[in-house]
């Protein structure tokens, strides 16, 4: 029989391990981050010059400068120098982070889970990235262009300066992208046998409505229209990630694919995105053109 103090001692010394290792993961993503800023630092004026492009498209569209203003000596160097380099580590450095998050849980999990590693960290890089580019490319771009163009004409004149853009640029561009990771954590809660397929389609109702709260935070924006950008795409990610966990559980179970029940789903979401689109055309004066974003007002 093993004495009491013994068995306390062996889960002091888990414990300890579990924190070492935590703590030697942390430090590599710091490490890593630090390298991806010593790169992105180097390429700090061609990096500005693309992240003010949705400023200085909106100002142009609206017949003002394209020009940002400073109120402070500080925030050029500030911005450009730190605070962007920073920011542009992150998704630099997203890959290896999520690497060593995975390195982290794969102790815990069966031999044929942690087979999973690669399309985990790859998805969720790609996820990561994919959001910051949908937040630069299209939600950034209507909301800014409608915020800097009221009061116009009426005696307003838009003037960001350089540290309120940058500021509501980090925050949208940032919190799109993080949104984006949703199918990998609906597949990694899911792996983890937290959550199960049926659980997140019985509770999708509320996570519907949360995903409509949270859209209203992060859009710059009041509008509808605006608000449905946000949360169209954050709809369809929650169902995707139900949709990975779905094909987890299939294949922890040997069950085979239910063809009928996808095209089903599939067809929903297209009626649900034809929709919209019709909502658009008809109540917001939206409508199709040729070039990018082909839905305009």
């Amino acid at each position: 029989m093993v004495p009491c103090w013994l068995g306390m001692a062996h889960r002091r010394t888990r414990t300890v391990a579990g924190s070492t290792r935590w703590c030697s993961r942390l430090i590599r993503c710091l490490w890593g981050i630090v390298g991806a800023f010593l790169i992105a630092i180097s390429f700090s004026k061609q990096l500005w010059d693309v992240i003010r492009g949705p400023a200085a498209a909106a100002l142009t569209s609206l017949g003002m400068s394209p020009n940002l203003i400073t109120t402070d000596p500080t925030e050029g160097i500030s911005i450009i120098w730190f605070k962007l380099p920073l920011v542009v580590s992150l998704f630099i450095a997203a890959p290896w982070v999520l690497y060593q998050f995975w390195a982290f849980i794969a102790p815990g999990l069966y031999k044929k889970e942690r087979r999973w590693a690669a399309p985990f960290i790859i998805s969720s890089a790609l996820l990561f990235v994919g959001g910051g580019l949908f937040a630069y490319f299209v939600a950034f771009r209507f909301g800014l262009t409608f915020l800097l163009g009221i009061g116009v004409g009426d005696g307003v004149v838009p003037m960001p300066t350089v540290t309120h853009y940058f500021d509501l640029f980090v925050n949208v561009t940032l919190g799109v992208a993080i949104v984006f990771e949703l199918p990998v954590l609906l597949f990694l809660l899911t792996l983890l046998r937290i959550v199960s397929p049926s659980f997140l389609i019985n509770n999708s109702r509320y996570a519907i409505l949360a995903i409509v709260i949270l859209a209203a935070i992060i859009t710059p924006t009041p509008d509808a229209v605006n608000l449905m950008i946000f949360v169209v795409p954050m709809v369809l990610l929650y169902f995707l990630g139900v949709f990975a966990s779905y094909l987890l559980v299939l294949r922890r179970e040997k069950r085979g694919f239910p063809w009928k029940a996808f095209f089903i789903w599939v067809l929903f979401v297209l009626g649900t995105v034809a929709v919209m689109i019709w909502i658009a055309m008809r109540f917001y004066h939206y409508h199709f053109v040729t070039h990018w974003p082909y839905l305009v007002k």
